[in-house]
């Protein structure tokens, strides 16, 4: 199995190595990440300058562009050889319910959602600067996912990705299958004074979750509810976003 390992923390971040050392014995593994960190760039590809990948490593590229760049390259005449499966991560971080429209690493993942098997988004959801300096959270998140691929992929429709969140504890409880949940906006923007007396905007992070009155009446649970009971959450993410349960409706509104 040929398997393209790319993430959004960039080409040093701890997660991708732990993933990329736990996945060898699955057949080859090739990175290609970017040459920084390129978190929120969610599915951008760069249009507008020359992309420039360059090999650091036996089978480990580093890439002057996004998340997407990377795996679009790596696709798409990089190599002389396909990919079987396209893993992004693991993110520093997690990335649940309205976040998943701005994350990197499930952008990348996004764009291996043409391949024979769904593409996965891998995220270690706790204590992003802990986890950063603890490998092993890591490791144990890795071998999970190790263990999650060995054990045979689920089939699911074409073009989906497995948004999958794995929580930041020593012992995980299980897995659930769980749908995005929704997040209220606490702070969304903090004004400060940088260094030199100019004034600059900071985006903040989304706050707790939000319970939606029609969610809730769902039997599966959200991605937020299952993390934060120490469960590993995995939600199926379609790229057509389509709502086509009021199509007819709005058709009939606009009289068409």
């Amino acid at each position: 199995m040929n398997i393209l390992i790319a993430n959004d923390d960039g080409i040093l971040a701890p997660g991708l190595q732990a993933l990329t050392d736990a996945l060898k014995p699955l057949g080859r593994i090739v990175v290609v990440a970017p040459e920084s960190e390129r978190s929120g760039f969610s599915s951008a590809l760069t249009l507008d300058r020359p992309l420039r990948a360059i090999q650091i490593a036996s089978d480990k590229w580093s890439v002057n562009g996004t998340p997407a760049d990377c795996v679009f390259l790596a696709l798409n005449g990089l190599f002389d050889f396909e990919f079987d499966l396209v893993v992004s991560g693991i993110n520093s971080g997690a990335n649940l319910a309205d976040d998943v429209l701005y994350s990197g690493t499930v952008g990348a993942a996004f764009e291996g959602r043409l391949l024979k098997q769904p593409a996965l988004a891998i995220s270690l959801a706790g204590d992003q600067v802990k986890s950063y300096v603890d490998k092993i959270h890591y490791q144990q998140a890795a071998q999970w996912v190790h263990d999650f691929i060995a054990s045979g992929l689920p089939k699911i429709p074409f073009q989906h990705v497995l948004n999958i969140n794995i929580p930041d504890v020593f012992n995980i409880k299980g897995v659930k299958v769980t749908h995005l949940g929704e997040k209220k906006l606490l702070k969304p923007v903090t004004a400060c004074t940088d260094i030199r007396g100019r004034d600059v905007q900071w985006i903040g992070l989304s706050g707790e979750e939000v319970v939606s009155s029609k969610k809730s009446e769902v039997s599966i649970e959200s991605d937020l509810k299952a993390v934060s009971q120490g469960y590993v959450s995995i939600t199926p993410i379609q790229m057509d976003r389509t709502n086509y349960a009021i199509l007819e409706t709005l058709s009939h509104q606009l009289r068409l």
